[in-house]
């Protein structure tokens, strides 16, 4: 490696760095654990379907806890015990809870949720 090439593989080095979290977030990969959840975040998270606690919400569970997730007005379009990645945002405005956008099945089925009242 030459003087004149360093600079060049920096700046490479340094792009592919920035452009991760871009690749990290469509490609199906999590980027949250119950734990590390925050009011406002936008979050992909994975984790088993604990409990349905109405016809629009349920409780997914991961190693490191447990959190709410709302999907209205749709109905849950997961079963108890199944294996889920959930995409969505963290309420801002009360108790820890995710408000769904998406759902993907462990067989890779993806269900878009609409949030149209």
């Amino acid at each position: 490696m030459t003087r004149s090439t360093m600079p060049m593989l920096a700046g490479i080095a340094l792009s592919a760095w920035l452009a991760a979290p871009l690749f990290a977030a469509t490609s199906g990969k999590t980027d949250a654990t119950v734990s590390t959840l925050a009011p406002g975040q936008t979050v992909t998270l994975a984790g088993t379907v604990e409990r349905i606690t109405d016809e629009d919400e349920f409780l997914l569970r991961d190693a490191t806890g447990t959190v709410l997730v709302y999907v209205g007005p749709n109905l849950v379009p997961a079963h108890t015990g199944e294996s889920i990645t959930v995409s969505g945002f963290v309420d801002d405005d009360g108790p820890l809870e995710i408000y769904a956008t998406a759902i993907t099945r462990a067989d890779g089925t993806r269900v878009e949720l609409s949030h149209r009242y």
